[in-house]
């Protein structure tokens, strides 16, 4: 799907980076098409990733959005051509990425590195058959006097003109946002484009914020944090804000903010990657960071919806003879005792919890699979912890549990038990010896 002129990847971002789903991968593409059509998202692109020799396979990526039926809205930042004109005309200026001072020719700066780049972006999509436009759809305020110090032309989002830009929308037009606001007076105020594109995405009720960035995703003690939760991140920022890299601490704070008014999910990645940002979107592991609300990551009992994701899920542990093998039919008729974990919408691990009508007072937890990509994230005993909760809800004072290859996992992690087989129903006593696994056997009191 996604073509582009020059390179695959610029020279500061690998092709080992572009993993997952490739852009030929229809399937992999088309299966998150339903429950994207229609949404808003809101693309924030650095003024690095604009001058970055990936800009124009970028554009193409942005092109195959529209055509899936996915509404855009692009919101620049102009960062690093502000600093390229203050160099090439030796003028100083009083800050680069408006969150500081503004002074008069800073100011006169900005607009002009606004207007390279709203222009840079009108052509690419232009060349990739959409119709765009710039706006003045950014209502804004000065900052003020803050900490004792006048702010002087740098803006606050007073408010979005969200019935312009709804309407460009739903005409098929591709708003083009700059971080320049206009005042009551019409007059123009530096703006910064993380906080624009988190006020754009309330306006709009957007679905979702992408950060394109310079950086591989959010950096906190020193890696790259693949998906974190509000929660965690704004612990972070109010008591601990040196963990993160300077570099992220703007699309940290940023993406808090988004969700909190209202914002599902926000990524961060590096857009220099080629294809980075279909990988972002239509993967479940994903190329970058992912900050999600509370009600986002979270365990649900599965639906028949869900058998042939379960069972496509878990094939590769049965292969390595990690599970039992079930057929989608056995899954299906089984469902009630499926537990599933979504993160984005996708399932990335799966438990079961099975009663006995002979023991009513034992439960079983069994299939416990995690996706690989996000093992060592604790979900796995998320997962067993969840399912012990709904058997002791239901009455059951002990849990069992089958393992050939991680019963150190049950034993260490999650508190189980080693114990011999006559501790099973004899219905599953039966099953176990006939299965021939030689399985140990772990037990659970729940208390």
């Amino acid at each position: 799907m996604s073509t582009g002129n020059g390179n695959p990847t610029s020279s500061s971002a690998s092709a080992a980076n572009a993993t997952t789903i490739k852009p030929t991968d229809l399937r992999g593409i088309l299966q998150y098409v339903p429950r994207f059509q229609g949404q808003i998202f809101i693309i924030a692109i650095d003024g690095a990733i604009v001058a970055d020799e990936n800009f124009g396979n970028l554009l193409v990526d942005i092109a195959v959005l529209r055509s899936l039926g996915i509404k855009v809205v692009l919101v620049h930042g102009i960062g690093q051509q502000i600093v390229e004109l203050a160099t090439t005309r030796n003028i100083p200026i009083t800050n680069a990425d408006g969150t500081g001072i503004t002074d008069p020719v800073t100011l006169d700066l900005a607009i002009r590195a606004s207007s390279r780049v709203s222009h840079a972006l009108v052509e690419g999509l232009t060349q990739n058959t959409l119709k765009c436009a710039t706006t003045n759809a950014v209502r804004a305020l000065p900052l003020g006097i803050i900490k004792g110090v006048d702010q002087q032309l740098t803006g606050k989002v007073e408010r979005i003109d969200r019935d312009f830009l709804s309407e460009l929308i739903e005409k098929q037009i591709v708003p083009v946002v700059s971080p320049i606001g206009f005042g009551p007076d019409g007059k123009s105020l530096r703006v910064n484009s993380d906080l624009l594109a988190a006020e754009l995405a309330e306006a709009l009720h957007a679905t979702k914020i992408i950060y394109l960035t310079p950086q591989a995703g959010l950096e906190i003690d020193d890696a790259i944090r693949r998906d974190i939760s509000i929660d965690a991140l704004r612990k972070i920022l109010e008591s601990e804000p040196s963990r993160i890299a300077p570099e992220s601490l703007s699309k940290a704070q940023h993406a808090v903010k988004a969700i909190e008014t209202g914002t599902p999910r926000v990524h961060v990645l590096d857009g220099r990657v080629f294809d980075g940002l279909l990988n972002e979107i239509f993967s479940s592991d994903g190329v970058g960071s992912l900050v999600y609300g509370n009600d986002y990551q979270q365990i649900r009992q599965a639906r028949k919806s869900d058998v042939r994701l379960i069972y496509n899920l878990t094939r590769a542990a049965v292969r390595r003879e990690e599970l039992i093998n079930r057929t989608q039919q056995a899954i299906e008729k089984n469902i009630d005792q499926f537990f599933v974990f979504e993160i984005d919408e996708n399932i990335i691990a799966v438990v079961t919890l099975y009663f006995y009508p002979d023991k009513p007072q034992l439960a079983e937890v069994g299939s416990l699979y995690v996706m690989p990509f996000y093992h060592n994230r604790g979900i796995g005993k998320k997962m067993v912890e969840y399912a012990c909760m709904q058997a002791k809800e239901r009455g059951a004072k002990s849990v069992i549990a089958l393992s050939t290859q991680s019963f150190g996992f049950f034993t260490n992690v999650v508190g189980f038990a080693e114990a011999t087989k006559e501790v099973l129903p004899e219905t599953r006593l039966k099953l176990y010896e006939e299965g021939g696994r030689n399985a140990k056997v772990l037990v659970k009191m729940l208390g």
